[in-house]
């Protein structure tokens, strides 16, 4: 083998090109290894949130996010909380005993909630996901019963729900409304998303 300067030349080329290439691999790959870590929105987006719902009265919903799903929480009027045991042979699971969206133990009642006037939901249908539209008017009303208390419509296939986000019977959807993980910070302030002190 002769050690030509043709040669010489060569190696050097081969050896400067092959150095390059790991370096140029390196930088394309240190991109797409760190786009396996989670983003700062996706670590978000499963984290708690917090809510203050001082400003919300009597009769109003707000809706904010979490985990990417809409969370309804809701001030009921004393009216609202009486007409929740108006109707509740009419539910198909007026205690929250079904199993596919378990009910936390301190929402295992009528109104399904913490404090008998807040209720805090998560507003997708348990049918196809959709988002069921506010009905709070008692009354009838299209595509409701005529003694219609007030509570939400699913426009997809017509399920119904009460006031505390139960299924009524004979409608497509199987399961109440979830009622998602959550603790009172204090008086005006929820957490959504974690309901015990870690």
């Amino acid at each position: 083998m002769s050690n030509t300067p043709e040669d010489a030349s060569k190696r050097t080329w081969l050896i400067a090109s092959t150095c390059a290439g790991v370096v140029g691999a390196g930088f394309t790959a240190v991109p797409f290894v760190s786009s396996f870590q989670p983003s700062e929105r996706a670590k978000a987006a499963g984290a708690p949130v917090e809510v203050d719902i001082s400003a919300l009265r009597p009769g109003e919903k707000l809706t904010v996010e979490w985990r990417g799903k809409p969370v309804w929480i809701m001030k009921r009027t004393p009216e609202q909380l009486a007409s929740l045991g108006k109707h509740e042979s009419q539910l198909a699971d007026p205690k929250s005993v079904r199993t596919a969206f378990p009910t936390p133990d301190y929402a295992k009642n009528q109104a399904r909630s913490i404090k008998p006037d807040v209720f805090v939901a998560v507003g997708i249908c348990s049918h196809l996901g959709c988002s069921p539209s506010d009905k709070l008017q008692a009354g009838p009303q299209p595509s409701l019963p005529d003694d219609w208390q007030g509570g939400f419509l699913c426009p997809c296939h017509g399920s119904t729900f009460d006031l505390a986000g139960r299924v009524f019977a004979n409608k497509p959807a199987p399961d109440n409304l979830e009622v998602p993980p959550h603790m009172y910070l204090s008086d005006t302030r929820l957490l959504i998303g974690e309901d015990k002190k870690a």
